[in-house]
């Protein structure tokens, strides 16, 4: 189905994405504008219905001894005739204020006896939802799940006393249906603990099979790298020399590499990459290198072009996409074949069965391509067992980088490169908007471009069933589609905008960026699938609206697509909340671009018990445990494997512990 869930197994590990909380119905003088709450009271007058811009909208007002709250339904016209002046009610939902009158967007009504009887004191489950499906659907679906099946215990009995874990079904059915707070947050804990653990358990297997594979090719060093060094346009950071000998000692060390490169955005992380392919090249080996996006292959292509004309080395580069011609493909594979291409640059085409390598000795990829177990045996079978180096742009404090990167060795680009323009930031409210429009087309009429990224890519249709607090979100998060008509009543008629989201192929999303990249579009409209965009220099803008909805490591990704070139460049972030620590986090970024210290007060920020709005951070393979918010647990994740490992590498005394770790590995993007 559209959610991903084709069995028992997959529904039951379909967690929650949030909790509805059905607290103690609150006086109306004491709710809070930006938080969800039940609200207790009377209808005084009847509800009206009115219409405004082709919706029908629900007006009606609740009193209780302490206040007055308005109640809004958008396109829910049949509400009015179930609302009864006199009666006591509860309704739930999200507390707004506007021009100092307290309001619920799309509240849930309740009968207030029911409430107290049925729901007041419980947690109840916020599922991922698809067209078709419902929550209370999922609700009912998964109850009758978690009484026919049972999961077999596969942490060992001292392990969990030790941890103070829960036993796994147990576990299970309080993720789903906890019976309070602290039910959840054990659970949680269980189920964090295993992801993490299950996870650094596969890395410590990699790691230990890694020392045991000798290197097919000891790159050794040769001076003609040096002077290609000397030639560049600019000066190597310390801190990328340093990497680049840290990699260069592992290929010629006997020992197959397998070596994490660790940069902020923008910190030169492809020219040190260049430079271990060209080590690699130089010793009569070829070098592949592996891309996302086309767009961004292309990119990295054509930078490498770029310096191997300006030098005078005896070496060659290919690019090998999924979007060629089959007889640009076949001219392709003929020359990697004959090895008359030394460094091959491309996306997953790559590794493609027809492809044959002769004496590949690196791969060069990035944190979403995990150079894993499945292709490593799919080259041995060619007949190599290349070094590899695996890129990451995501700030990870040290501390946590250690222990998630067990199967890998760390180099750190810690240090920007001089002459980097530094990002003027600023956090503003939503009244600001119009100025942050006009500064747009400023920069636009100077020649310059702009990103302005929104959390959504279309309304959701008001009056479907679901979260009370995703219904009244829908007033408040911009969206691609919306916000370019806006923004073009806004802008210029001469201004070009162009819209990118996730739901557009791979050559809709190709197409739009090559003409962003080339000037054609001035203002893109984008989601964060821009986060692993191209290298514009000439963006100078990048606005994100709804900033607080997103985690502090990825606004500063966004961030890092602009300040690539030698112009000023501005980040806007609009946050529309009221809340303190929204504002906090925001004020970090605001007075920092250095994304190695935003991490580290992100994870200070944060601390253990945020359990609603469970995942921020995105990264990894982690679908509940966030290593921000879970850091504790992730240490001692760690430590459970190393005792465990220590004592029997090989899983031998712990059978079913063996057998849920093989079928871990099998859907592992680590291992994929």
């Amino acid at each position: 189905m559209r959610l991903g869930i084709s069995d028992i197994d997959g529904l039951v590990h379909n967690f929650p994405r949030d909790y509805e909380v059905f607290g103690k119905p609150l006086p109306l003088f004491s709710l809070a504008p930006g938080k969800a709450g039940a609200a207790e009271g009377i209808l005084t007058k009847e509800a009206s219905l009115n219409f405004y811009k082709g919706m029908r909208i629900v007006n009606a007002y609740l009193s209780d001894m302490t206040g007055r709250l308005q109640l809004s339904w958008y396109n829910m016209p049949y509400i009015k005739n179930s609302l009864h002046t006199g009666v006591p009610y509860v309704f739930r939902g999200r507390v707004y204020e506007k021009n100092g009158r307290l309001l619920m967007y799309q509240p849930r009504v309740y009968a207030a006896e029911a409430y107290h009887r049925d729901y007041e004191g419980k947690l109840l489950p916020v599922y991922p939802l698809t067209r078709g499906v419902t929550n209370p659907l999922l609700q009912k679906t998964v109850r009758e799940a978690l009484k026919s099946r049972q999961e077999e215990e596969y942490l060992p009995e001292q392990l969990r006393k030790e941890y103070g874990l829960r036993e796994i079904n147990g576990a299970l059915r309080s993720i789903h249906f906890p019976e309070d707070e602290e039910d959840l947050l054990a659970a949680r804990r269980r189920l964090c603990f295993d992801e993490f653990f299950l996870f650094l358990l596969l890395a410590e297997g990699l790691r230990r099979e890694r020392e045991r594979e000798q290197a097919e090719y000891r790159i050794k060093p040769d001076l003609r790298l040096l002077k290609f060094m000397a030639d560049l346009p600019f000066s190597l950071t310390e801190a990328q020399q340093k990497a680049f000998r840290e990699i260069t000692g592992d290929m010629a060390a006997g020992h197959v590499m397998n070596r994490l490169l660790e940069g902020d955005v923008g910190s030169g992380k492809t020219i040190v990459a260049l430079l271990a392919m060209l080590s690699v090249a130089l010793n009569g080996c070829q070098a592949v290198l592996m891309a996302p996006t086309e767009v961004l292959a292309r990119q990295h292509y054509d930078t490498v072009v770029r310096f191997l004309n300006q030098s005078e080395l005896p070496v060659s580069a290919l690019l090998l996409t999924g979007s060629m011609t089959q007889q640009q493909k076949r001219k392709a594979y003929e020359r990697i074949r004959n090895h008359e291409a030394d460094l091959i640059i491309g996306t997953h085409a790559v590794f493609q069965e027809q492809v044959e390598y002769h004496r590949l000795g690196l791969v060069v990829t990035d944190e979403q391509h995990r150079f894993g177990v499945a292709q490593r045996e799919r080259l041995a079978e060619k007949g190599g067992s290349p070094h590899v180096l695996v890129m990451s742009a995501t700030p990870i404090p040290r501390t946590l980088a250690i222990i998630l990167y067990g199967d890998l060795d760390i180099s750190v680009i810690d240090v920007l490169p001089s002459g980097r323009q530094q990002i003027k930031n600023c956090v503003v409210g939503p009244s600001y908007r119009n100025t942050a429009w006009k500064f747009i087309a400023d920069e636009v009429k100077k020649g310059r471009q702009a990103y302005v990224v929104c959390p959504m890519i279309e309304k959701t249709q008001a009056g479907e069933e679901g979260d009370p607090e995703t219904l009244s979100d829908i007033f408040q998060l911009e969206n691609v589609q919306d916000y370019r008509k806006k923004l073009e009543q806004f802008l210029p008629d001469t201004v070009r905008t162009g819209v990118l989201h996730g739901r557009m192929s791979t050559e809709e999303k190709d197409r739009v960026m090559t003409e962003f990249k080339e000037g054609r579009i001035q203002v893109l409209i984008t989601t964060t699938v821009v986060e692993v965009g191209v290298d514009v220099p000439n963006a100078t803008v990048m606005m994100i609206e709804n900033a607080e909805r997103f985690g502090l490591a990825q606004l500063h990704q966004l961030r890092g697509r602009v300040g690539r070139g030698k112009h000023q460049s501005y980040c806007i972030m609009l946050n529309t909340s009221d809340s303190e620590t929204a504002r906090k986090r925001l004020d970090i970024l605001n007075h920092s671009n250095d994304g190695f210290f935003i991490a580290n007060q992100d994870l200070k920020l944060r601390g253990p018990g945020d359990i609603f709005g469970i995942r921020q951070s995105g990264s990894l393979e982690f679908h509940l445990a966030d290593i921000y918010n879970d850091a504790e647990l992730l240490q001692l994740a760690g430590k459970a494997v190393r005792k465990l490992t220590a004592a029997d590498p090989e899983l031998k005394e712990h059978p079913k512990l063996r057998e849920k770790l093989q079928k871990y590995a099998e859907t592992s993007r680590m291992s994929a």
